[in-house]
């Protein structure tokens, strides 16, 4: 319908331009559902874009916008609102056709060609595999999820990417971290250093590798702590403590130490792909970060950079000029030690992103690496790829809060809620839908008692519960031997004020989904669906669907059938199960 009313209004507009009476069309014209019954279906605020570049009034225009509109049978009338808005009243004929198409259409009704199948590469989650994804990754999750499902739906192409950060210093921490507890769980006494991975997982891996191993390393112990500097709480520094053990275990172990690191980062990343599969979260690639350094791209990248002139030497190390292209400042790609860093690596996986051919890269980061787009930009462009291809979208950390206290969490201490654990205690659709009811970038408080609450108050059970009222209806009406058929529903004959309500409703469907994909806000489908839920629990209340009159009985049921369809494609949407019966 709204792409109906935009061809009308382009029409119009045109004939304006050619008579003179406007200068030029609009870049894009927009029209919105209307929040009020009192202001129709529609509303565009396309007078007020044009009114003052064509030096006239808002009111003027509309009214000789309206007046240049051709006749259509779908539209009712059409008013001047406000400063200049267009109202547009659709006809009941129009507005009610909505329940057979969703009907007809079933669990397609809201796909659409929008995309063009232009293809996207979706990156997300992306967590460093140095432990178990916590509560805050459980948000990136959800969210790139809903993402990628809503621009599938409006006809994109999407790929999901996991980047694996499988080599550097945390993967080094990681390896030492496992080491140390492996010595302890064959009877080895010492210190476990202050700045390595504290969680309880990382001894069931050292536990693992203790049986396989026995005391293969025992003979390595005593070595360790030869002229090391003193740890953090030993009034030493624990970066640099930490930094010489790996210097020491790597010395020690040789190619052991890569054994180690192996079975650790296939342990966690094991786990990781679990946890995310159970969540409903799936990849089409997980990309490995070490191939950048094996393949010798992330080398040839740098290389490419220098060629073009944007990297410098300075204190034996490689800089990249990132403030020619805006960054606050410049960037080391190659440190004084000959290792590329992170950001060689990251300069590297971006450049073999753009030259994969996607149309649109979509990365989705922690709200902490804010600061990182800039110089990624840079690098890109300096490249000769578009950077405006390369969307970045940020997600806040997700606050826990129990019995109205805020759960204290610590990554590195090992005190941290696991996305497991807090599936297991709200579920996956309460975490699914809880995690994306806010923007991403705002920061959020996941209430944990609110998630498991059998009440209104909780969004998710409200929206289920409206899907399986529907489903109970449907149950009476069969035990009753009235059998629903959508050719014998006469939708004419809803005429109550909370049907109209709940078909005006429906009628947002697909402008919602498209509105959700394309400013990649899923809150926007979450409230829709609850305010659907919410005129179908008032349509309920107000009136009886099995009666003795069948013909509005059998127009009812089409409604609320079609109520159930759109819950349906919306919960799928977000990772969300529609239960038949709660």
């Amino acid at each position: 319908m709204k792409e109906k009313l935009q061809n009308l209004l382009n029409q119009s507009l045109s004939a304006l331009v050619v008579n003179g009476t406007i200068n030029s069309l609009p870049a894009k014209i927009r029209i919105d559902h209307t929040k009020d019954q009192k202001h129709g279906d529609y509303a565009t605020n396309v007078a007020l874009i044009l009114a003052k570049q064509n030096k006239c009034s808002p009111k003027e225009l509309a009214k000789i916008i309206i007046e240049q509109l051709d006749e259509s049978e779908f539209i009712e009338k059409m008013e001047i609102a406000g400063p200049g808005f267009i109202n547009f009243f659709l006809s009941e004929e129009t507005n009610t056709a909505v329940v057979n198409e969703i009907i007809s259409q079933g669990n397609s009704y809201g796909s659409s060609s929008v995309g063009e199948g232009q293809r996207v590469l979706l990156e997300f989650v992306s967590a460093n595999p140095t432990g178990p994804l916590h509560v805050g990754h459980g948000r990136g999750a959800a969210y790139g999820a809903s993402i990628s499902n809503l621009l599938r739906t409006i006809g994109f192409e999407v790929d999901n990417e996991y980047y694996v950060n499988d080599a550097g210093r945390q993967m080094d921490i990681l390896t030492v971290s496992i080491f140390f507890r492996y010595l302890e769980i064959i009877g080895e006494k010492l210190r476990f250093p202050d700045n390595a991975y504290q969680g309880d997982y990382i001894k069931v891996i050292a536990k693992s590798i203790a049986l396989k191993y026995e005391k293969k390393w025992q003979k390595f112990a005593s070595a360790m702590f030869e002229n090391i500097c003193k740890d953090g709480s030993e009034g030493g520094n624990k970066e640099q403590h930490i930094d010489e053990l790996i210097g020491k275990a790597k010395t020690v172990l040789g190619v052991d130490f890569k054994t180690i690191f192996h079975i650790g980062i296939n342990s966690i990343l094991s786990g990781i792909k679990d946890d995310l599969a159970d969540f409903g979260v799936n990849y089409e690639k997980w990309f490995s970060e070490q191939s950048l350094i094996d393949n010798g791209l992330a080398k040839s990248t740098v290389e490419a950079l220098q060629k073009t002139g944007h990297v410098y030497k300075k204190d034996k190390a490689l800089w990249f000029k990132t403030t020619d292209f805006g960054d606050e400042k410049d960037r080391v790609v190659v440190r004084d030690n000959n290792l590329h860093t992170y950001f060689a690596s990251d300069i590297a996986y971006h450049l073999e992103k753009f030259e994969r051919g996607y149309d649109k890269i979509i990365n989705i980061w922690g709200a902490d690496h804010h600061g990182y787009i800039a110089r990624v930009k840079a690098s890109i462009a300096a490249l000769n790829h578009d950077p405006n291809k390369l969307v970045i979208l940020l997600v806040q950390f997700a606050n826990l809060y129990r019995s109205g206290k805020k759960v204290q969490m610590s990554t590195r201490s090992g005190s941290f809620v696991t996305l497991e654990e807090l599936r297991n205690e709200v579920g996956n659709d309460a975490a699914r839908f809880f995690y994306i009811l806010r923007k991403s970038e705002q920061h959020m408080d996941f209430d944990l008692d609110l998630a498991k609450s059998k009440t209104n108050e909780n969004p998710v059970f409200y929206i289920q519960y409206a899907h399986a009222r529907i489903c109970s209806v449907f149950r009476q009406a069969e035990e009753k031997g009235l059998q629903f058929d959508v050719k014998k529903a006469n939708i004419t004959l809803l005429v109550e004020d909370s049907e109209k309500a709940l078909i005006k409703e429906l009628n947002r469907y697909k402008g919602v989904l498209e509105s959700s994909a394309l400013q990649y806000e899923p809150h926007q489908l979450a409230y829709y669906l609850r305010e659907l839920a919410n005129n179908f629990h008032s349509y309920y209340n107000a009136c009886p669907f099995l009666l003795d009159d069948v013909a509005l009985s059998q127009a009812r049921l089409a409604l609320i059938f079609a109520t159930k369809q759109v819950l349906v494609n919306g919960l799928i949407i977000l990772g969300v199960s529609a239960p038949d019966s709660m």
